[in-house]
């Protein structure tokens, strides 16, 4: 969601610059995500997945990802915004070859109402299934996602949390050419609702204010869980990062875990199946 309340100046880095580039390179880890989906998905089947589909998939940079790993993988994208829809055509779509072209296509619609062929695989990532704000509403969607699933598909979503999830803060974080700035603008402790906002900085000291802006539910994983199976998913279960012993940091391996860390912040997986 854009909000374009604070336009920068005309002629400055913030005013030249593309959000949909800048949140691509900042906010997305393509790659590892599909690394993550093909070894998850090697773990618990036992032949290759085909077809994709990516929810909420904006830019479709990931479904894009993936039809580049394979020559028999196949992709669709499911997006209300027709402008962003455009937007990937125009510069994530026109990335692939024709061949891979041919294996991918988006489509302007509800994810709680897509009807298409079965996939093997279906994302929810980038915590875009926090804008469901009530658990009926959350619950359809996950209903939808287990019809829309083959009967040995998988359906991966990330989740994020910690103490300092509800917490109004402001992390920046140095992306090289600008910094990302993540904020958590309000939260309400009674149903969980907040608003988070994305802005970029550049070295000329322009700024990209409220370039991508949220008003969404911070879920929390018993809930997510607990809804997956209201839903009719018969397995779900948490996959955790490990810790870099060196550097007590994440290591970027995750895997299934009952138990995890109380940290200030943390990102998981969740794979759910039917």
């Amino acid at each position: 969601m854009n909000d374009s309340k604070n336009t920068p100046p005309p002629g400055s880095m913030a005013a030249r610059a593309d959000r949909h580039v800048l949140y691509q390179a900042s906010v997305q880890d393509v790659e590892a995500e599909i690394d993550f989906i093909e070894e998850t998905w090697a773990s618990l089947r036992g032949e290759p997945a085909t077809l994709l589909r990516e929810d909420f998939c904006g830019t479709a940079n990931t479904a894009c990802e993936w039809v580049r790993r394979q020559p028999w993988h196949e992709a669709f994208g499911v997006d209300l915004d027709g402008a962003v829809l455009q937007w990937g055509r125009a510069h994530n779509l026109e990335s692939l070859n024709p061949e891979q072209q041919a294996r991918i296509r988006l489509i302007q619609g509800d994810v709680c109402e897509v009807r298409a062929e079965l996939a093997d695989i279906i994302l929810a990532m980038n915590f875009s299934y926090f804008l469901f704000l009530t658990r009926d509403g959350l619950r359809r969607y996950f209903e939808n996602v287990l019809a829309g699933l083959k009967d040995e598909g998988i359906f991966f979503l990330d989740a994020y949390g910690g103490y300092e999830a509800p917490m109004e803060l402001e992390e920046p974080r140095d992306c090289g050419e600008f910094t990302y700035i993540w904020e958590q603008a309000s939260f309400n402790p009674i149903d969980s609702l907040m608003t988070c906002l994305i802005h970029f900085e550049f070295p000329d000291g322009s700024r990209l204010d409220r370039a991508f802006s949220y008003h969404w539910r911070l879920w929390t994983l018993p809930e997510i869980q607990e809804i997956l199976k209201e839903s009719g998913f018969r397995q779900v279960d948490v996959y955790w990062e490990g810790t870099d012993e060196e550097s007590n940091e994440g290591n970027g391996i995750y895997e299934p875990a009952t138990m995890g860390d109380a940290d200030p912040g943390w990102v998981c997986y969740v794979v759910a199946q039917p």
